[in-house]
């Protein structure tokens, strides 16, 4: 085994119980969860196992020192004293961001900048050459981070945010994101066990995590890259005996999982996306209009989407959400439908008492995840979920 060392990952607001979730099975040490973070203990190989298991993790950040700053010369100061000959070669490359909440910095470029110039001009006056900045491809990508005094530093392992899975090539003009589109299909309760349905798929995401989901098949194998293997300790042997456990743990799934989407266009990338994932044997998108369908057969169904919010579509909002509430409360009996909207006025017109509200942000704005229970049969105060 090898040494056990802290680790942060960060995720997004209100999936921090769920990444604390996913990390304690796949058996992290310590867990703690924080704000869009999570905080735990693990050895390089859990390391790898988390970059490429965990569905609401958006980088694994490994913390390698941390101290107290009084000024941006403190800062240069601290980080020219750290030695960075395990983690940095003098002829190798890196790039820097910085997150800061303090009142005494208020600059993250300028704090990234400082920090550049501190661990070069270290390299410089012992080895007589510097490590270049290289913002695509760096061997070590650097994380500054600053609470009021409080500094850390801490290897990026992921490098790109893991919400880039690597099977989308095609996207619509308002995709989701992979790793909130995970988060509200594991928020929602979906386990495999029922037909599941995404009416507005757009470019495929919600289905593809849906049955990635189902059939325990880990999100990020398809990535091209994570940092960890510019590493000097890469060990390539070690990632791929994790990759090879992780695979001997998928699972059959016997149930329909289908997208529709009235845009013919985001339908050809939707499936050109499934393709990509390798998931055509689980997952069928057809070109239908929702408000014109309906559920086929007595199975139960789980519904999770993501409908236009009027952000970048020009669409009547009011009557949309109307429609959304009509289609569902005839059509789809035996159905609970999710979705998540920021149009908090919009949601008023739906017409269907929501049995949850969860609150959360998709990007910068402030979102509702809202579930409603169809029943089966058709007697009106059925329709109606008890709070």
């Amino acid at each position: 085994m090898g040494e056990n060392f802290n680790m942060v990952a960060k995720t997004l607001f209100g999936f921090e119980d769920l990444l604390a979730n996913e990390l304690t099975q796949l058996g992290a040490m310590h867990v703690k969860t924080g704000v869009r973070n999570v905080a735990f203990v693990g050895d390089k190989g859990f390391m790898y196992k988390c970059n490429l298991a965990l569905r609401t993790a958006v980088k694994i950040l490994k913390p390698i020192h941390s101290f107290n700053v009084s000024s941006e010369q403190d800062l240069y100061n601290k980080i020219y004293a750290m030695d960075w000959t395990p983690y940095l070669k003098a002829t190798g490359s890196l790039a820097i961001d910085a997150t800061i909440h303090s009142d005494l910095f208020t600059h993250s470029l300028y704090i990234a900048q400082k920090t550049k110039d501190a661990i070069v001009d270290k390299f410089r006056d012992t080895d007589g050459q510097r490590p270049n900045v290289d913002l695509k491809f760096p061997d070590v990508k650097i994380n500054v981070h600053i609470d009021r005094r409080k500094c850390t530093i801490s290897l990026d392992s992921s490098g790109d945010s893991l919400h880039k899975r690597g099977y989308k090539t095609a996207t619509n003009i308002a995709p989701i994101n992979e790793v909130l589109a995970a988060g509200l299909i594991m928020l929602s309760g979906w386990d495999g066990q029922s037909d599941f349905m995404d009416p507005m798929c757009g470019s495929g995401t919600m289905l593809i995590e849906a049955a990635m989901i189902a059939c325990n098949i880990p999100p990020n194998l398809m990535r091209k890259e994570f940092a960890f293997e510019r590493w000097q300790d890469w060990d390539v042997e070690l990632f791929e005996k994790i990759e090879e456990s992780l695979l001997g743990k998928t699972r059959d799934f016997h149930y329909k999982i289908t997208g529709y989407d009235k845009a013919p266009s985001a339908v050809s990338k939707a499936i050109e996306n499934v393709k990509n994932a390798q998931l055509e044997d689980f997952i069928d998108v057809k070109h239908e209009d929702f408000f014109k369908t309906q559920k086929g057969g007595d199975n139960k169904l789980h519904m999770v989407f993501n409908p236009p919010y009027g952000e970048r579509l020009n669409i009547d909002m009011e009557e949309f959400y109307a429609h959304i509430g009509d289609t569902l409360k005839q059509n789809y009996p035996g159905t609970d439908a999710w979705f998540i909207t920021s149009n908090l006025d919009a949601l008023k017109h739906v017409g269907l008492r929501p049995s949850r509200k969860i609150h959360l942000f998709n990007a910068k704005l402030e979102a509702r995840l809202v579930k409603y229970v169809m029943y089966e049969g058709s007697k009106k105060g059925k329709y109606m979920d008890k709070d």
